[in-house]
């Protein structure tokens, strides 16, 4: 099982997506967008320019509509190989079976260390 570093805020808590600056993320790898709330879930899985893919997801309103029940939180960690990007991906999407997801072809997944646990 690969460990992943996942990303919290400098005080250790879950970044908060709706107001993070995105302007000084400068990391290509895999994240996780939930919603907080009584019945936290998670609403999307992905991967690539964190900073990229995370604007265009505020802009969405099919992700963004989650905030209605609890805060969305996203938290991601780097993994420049694009080959273990896509395992792990895979992997994740399997684990926690997000509200929205993409296509993913039949990549074989690679087993990667929760941000949860």
């Amino acid at each position: 099982m690969e460990r992943l570093l996942w990303a919290k805020s400098i005080d250790n808590k879950w970044v908060n997506l709706s107001n993070m600056d995105l302007t000084n993320l400068h990391a290509t790898g895999v994240y996780i967008i939930w919603h907080g709330g009584n019945n936290p879930r998670i609403v999307r899985i992905g991967q690539g320019n964190i900073a990229a893919r995370l604007a265009a997801h505020r802009l969405n309103h099919q992700i963004m509509r989650f905030a209605e029940d609890g805060p969305m939180m996203v938290t991601w960690a780097e993994i420049s190989d694009q080959a273990r990007r896509d395992g792990i991906e895979a992997y994740l999407v399997r684990q926690f079976t997000p509200l929205i997801k993409d296509q993913i072809s039949h990549v074989l997944p690679i087993a990667a260390s929760s941000p949860f646990l």
